[in-house]
């Protein structure tokens, strides 16, 4: 028998997409990480790009995503995904490259290969996950930590006179001339992840069309690194994260 074989039920309101494979996720139950996950995969099947995508996952908590979504992947050095990216798009014009990057490795260590790749205008989609921490090596303070947050390295909170103020860095890419399409949204309710889903949708039609750098931010959770459950988490993301990151276009494509 094949799937094909198998009849639905009529009131099926919602499938696994086809590219997202089986393997068990490592992900902490609660992170954003797999919401986004099942998104990119749905978006690159509905545009029919499984055969035409790479995917470019560096160090950190998605590190593993080429385990999950059934493309064609690289895995670059920490914060160089941008630059690897760049790579793949000059050496295949007609391909779909994305990046999948954290808050510490793209706000940090790769902090000038994101900003030059989008000042270049690399035909590119960058999707943005901000925990605000980091999250895979044991919950310490990142670019993103909000003034006050307690990490594993700021047991008392961040302080701006030691630790300096928390890098928001996505107005910055929307204020290069190289990006046309910057957003910030999240995952947390159903609304949210529809939005996201749009704006991930609009950011791969971008560099289909070479019109240059999109950039979604995606304000996430870390229940573990935040030492919250779930819904603590989620509640604490829209009461303390959006204040500093306020979910919206920062950039619309000029057609």
């Amino acid at each position: 028998m094949t799937p094909e074989d198998i009849k639905q039920p009529e009131n099926l309101v919602c499938t696994k997409p086809r590219l997202l494979n089986d393997t068990h996720m490592h992900y902490c139950g609660g992170c954003s990480h797999g919401v986004v996950h099942r998104l990119v995969a749905e978006v690159l099947d509905e545009m029919n790009q499984a055969d035409n995508v790479i995917g470019i996952a560096p160090v950190g908590c998605a590190v593993f995503a080429y385990k999950y979504i059934d493309i064609d992947w690289i895995e670059a050095a920490h914060g160089r995904a941008p630059a690897v990216a760049t790579a793949a798009s000059r050496l295949n014009p007609s391909r779909l490259v994305f990046t999948y990057q954290g808050d510490g490795d793209l706000a940090a260590i790769g902090t000038a290969e994101t900003i030059h790749a989008a000042n270049r205008g690399e035909n590119i989609t960058i999707i943005f996950i901000n925990n605000a921490i980091y999250g895979m090596t044991g919950g310490q303070m990142a670019p993103t930590t909000l003034e006050g947050m307690r990490t594993s390295t700021t047991p008392y909170g961040r302080r701006v006179d030691l630790n300096g103020y928390p890098l928001t860095i996505t107005p910055i890419l929307a204020s290069l001339p190289g990006t046309c399409y910057v957003t910030r949204q999240a995952v947390h309710t159903p609304a949210a992840v529809a939005k996201t889903k749009r704006a991930l949708r609009q950011a791969f039609e971008n560099t289909l069309a070479k019109k240059g750098t999109s950039v979604v931010e995606i304000v996430g959770t870390c229940n573990s690194g935040w030492k919250m459950s779930p819904e603590k988490a989620n509640n604490g993301m829209v009461d303390n994260m959006f204040a500093a990151y306020p979910p919206g276009d920062l950039k619309t494509p000029q057609d």
